[in-house]
């Protein structure tokens, strides 16, 4: 008797992933919780375990097969004697693609006249793109907002780009084409692709700028981090205290706490904090939930163990959801000045950059200060400029004289 290898339920919003890669051939004994292969989606890289031991028989889903939830992978056979034929058996299956492609008419046919559901609608009104012009990865071929996202940020329908993609990219030269490297782009960076771009063309993004004076923060960092970490069993870092910044200063301006669905406007009573963290694979967005609600040293703890298990691939889908703001820190890599683009349907995004000595009057006189830019991303169909440039002057003010976040000023 074989057991079978299924997709798992990946996440609310995520319907599909990519096979990255199998661990084991078929033939070899497994071992039930054993890690079998990866699976790739939009968000995170996951693994997907054994359900019981034997030998994998059979591997139906190939390493860059796109899946959706609950697809079948592979089989495991109780014993070593069923894993042999496992491969052979996979021989007519070969012959099948003419089949599959008669039938996706039919497919297409289903997902025109499928009910779609009112967001795709809402989308195909305000986007112009039809929905049966773009290929569902729903239920019997439903077209999902994520299909219609996609398609949007593509240009028009789904098949537009396809045929215009070769003339996009100029041919190389004979002498360098030899010395190119083509690598195929991961389904994170896809994600990464298509959501900045379509968040770029979605909301009327602006971005305003100030600067901080981080010399008071910095004082109080080096008298306590000594005694934090002693106390907390963390390092006391900066975001703690951005965070806690932003936070008085999204319940001061709530607009940019807020965001768009059509024509209205969804104001949060909460604040969920996403925190920017880059990874060899892409930047991912974990979120501090609750953030209005912590302490500084539970938001370092808290971004501390979310850096740790972004770098090592361990972060679920759902810690990477509902953010209502982000915090993005180029600093950390040198950049001194940015403009970030939002994090949709997210309305604000706060862009920290690198501390640099830089003369300053003060008093009258010229002293030289650690000064760090600040940038503000924000949609103005909901931000005006006021509330925007009011709520980088409250983030100001707090890191300037600390004592404000203790006290809630």
């Amino acid at each position: 008797m074989a057991t079978e290898i299924r997709v798992p339920t990946l996440g609310e919003s995520v319907t599909e992933a990519t096979v990255a890669k199998w661990f084991k051939k078929p033939g070899e004994a497994v071992t039930k919780d054993e890690p079998l292969l990866e699976l790739e989606t939009d968000k995170v890289t996951l693994e997907v375990n054994a359900p019981a031991s034997g030998t994998l028989a059979e591997i139906v889903a190939d390493s860059g097969t796109t899946v959706g939830v609950s697809a079948l992978l592979g089989q495991i056979s109780e014993g070593g004697a069923a894993a042999a034929p496992a491969p052979k058996a996979e021989a007519p299956k070969a012959a099948a693609p003419a089949p599959v492609a008669a039938a996706a008419a039919p497919v297409a046919a289903k997902a025109a006249s499928a009910d779609n559901g009112p967001a795709v609608a809402r989308m195909a009104a305000e986007s112009g793109v039809s929905p049966a012009a773009v290929a569902g990865s729903g239920k019997d071929g439903r077209v999902t907002k994520g299909d219609m996202l996609g398609a949007i940020a593509a240009g028009i329908s789904a098949p537009a780009p396809a045929a215009a993609a070769p003339a996009a990219r100029a041919a190389s030269t004979a002498a360098d084409a030899p010395r190119e490297e083509r690598v195929k782009m991961t389904r994170l960076r896809q994600t990464i692709a298509r959501r900045l771009k379509d968040a770029q063309n979605t909301a009327a993004m602006l971005t305003t700028f100030n600067e901080v004076d981080m010399g008071q923060l910095m004082a109080l960092r080096a008298q306590y981090k000594d005694l934090f970490e002693k106390k907390h069993g963390t390092k006391l870092g900066f975001m703690g205290f951005f965070v806690r910044a932003c936070v008085q200063a999204l319940k001061d301006i709530p607009a940019v706490n807020a965001e768009i669905d059509g024509t209205d406007l969804i104001y949060k009573n909460f604040c969920h904090v996403g925190v920017a963290v880059g990874t060899d694979k892409g930047l991912v967005v974990p979120v501090v939930r609750d953030a209005d609600q912590m302490g500084i040293a539970q938001i370092e703890k808290t971004i501390a163990d979310f850096g740790k298990r972004a770098r090592d691939g361990k972060l679920s889908i759902d810690e990477m959801q509902g953010g209502t703001f982000t915090i993005s820190n180029g600093g950390v890599y040198g950049s001194l000045m940015s403009t970030p683009i939002l994090n949709a349907p997210q309305s604000g995004i706060l862009g920290m950059h690198k501390i640099q000595d830089r003369p300053m009057v003060v008093g009258g006189k010229i002293e030289i200060r650690p000064m760090m830019y600040l940038a503000l991303s924000y949609d103005h169909r909901i931000v005006d400029g006021k509330e925007a440039v009011t709520f980088l002057v409250r983030v100001k003010e707090s890191l300037e004289d600390p004592a404000r976040l203790v006290m809630d000023l």
